[in-house]
């Protein structure tokens, strides 16, 4: 068994301690939260559950930790678990700047411990086989919502676009090249030649009506698109992608996916599913987008 705790008790937190509270190898043995209120309801919402007053004293008590607070609360968050041996699974980004992320990398090898990204649009896109098909030679992600207060603390680039920015790299498997971008906080237009001559272009915001989440991959050999609110594909290319993904586990409760990784990860020595290393990389490449349109 391996004691869990959440950091965060707001929307994505409640989700977190939900999938430890139903997975039969944790226990789940509390949360914190600066709101003391907000902490003690999720709590009792579940069984043997309870509100710590304090970062240190949740962390002391667990094995492993679910950071999911602001994110401009990631870096040191997560920094502070793994300084008190938890294995970590922290909710995009996985910081807010190259430099924290890669420290995170270094001190969670450093100590032997797991470190987990929360991109969970990772198991959408294995659902669908994309993780099976060729290297894609190109690709154009549209990823845009409305207002909300929730990933406000950071730009559209961090909070939306990164989604994007990991499958690029986990698919494409090169290293950018060249970046490019315009835009504001809100909204995000950038295209990005990867080494080996892939190119990318991606476009976030958050002053939409709705959600509206697409991605368009191209090879030689032809083009398919996802859906990402949809759970949709259009297969126009030759590889044995799967229309019908939607109806997968991983594609239906993708955060319990990774969660379920996370945990197999510590304690048998399964593979990472979102590794922090790779959520480094998609840190330090929305950063280099954020500097391209003069965001920082």
């Amino acid at each position: 068994m391996l004691t869990c705790g959440v950091i965060g008790a707001g929307v994505f937190g409640g989700f977190h301690c939900g999938k430890y509270a139903a997975h039969e190898r944790v226990i789940l043995a509390g949360i914190y939260d600066p709101d003391a209120g907000r902490a003690a309801a999720l709590a009792e919402k579940h069984d043997d559950t309870q509100a710590f007053a304090s970062l240190e004293a949740l962390l002391a008590a667990c094995d492993a930790v679910t950071i999911a607070n602001p994110a401009v609360c990631h870096g040191e968050d997560a920094m502070a678990a793994l300084e008190a041996g938890c294995h970590a699974l922290v909710e995009k980004p996985l910081a807010c700047d190259g430099r924290t992320a890669r420290a995170l990398v270094d001190k969670a090898d450093s100590a032997g411990l797991q470190l987990h990204a929360g991109h969970q649009e990772r198991f959408v896109a294995r659902a669908a086989g994309l993780f099976d098909a060729p290297a894609p030679e190109g690709l154009s992600a549209r990823r845009f919502g409305p207002a909300s207060p929730r990933g406000a603390d950071v730009s559209v680039v961090m909070d939306l676009m990164i989604h994007d920015l990991d499958l690029a790299l986990r698919l494409i498997g090169a290293a950018p090249e060249r970046v490019t971008a315009e835009g504001d906080a809100d909204e995000m237009r950038a295209r990005i030649v990867f080494e080996g001559g892939a190119e990318a272009e991606f476009a976030a915001g958050r002053r939409a009506p709705g959600p509206q989440r697409s991605t368009r991959f191209d090879w030689t050999a032809g083009t398919a698109e996802i859906d990402w609110v949809a759970k949709t594909l259009h297969n126009g290319s030759p590889f044995a992608l799967d229309p019908g993904f939607a109806d997968a586990p991983l594609a239906k409760d993708s955060l319990g996916a990774n969660v379920n990784a996370f945990v197999a990860a510590i304690l048998d020595g399964g593979p990472a599913a979102a590794p922090g290393r790779e959520a480094a990389a998609a840190v330090a490449l929305a950063e280099q987008i954020e500097h391209a349109a003069g965001l920082r």
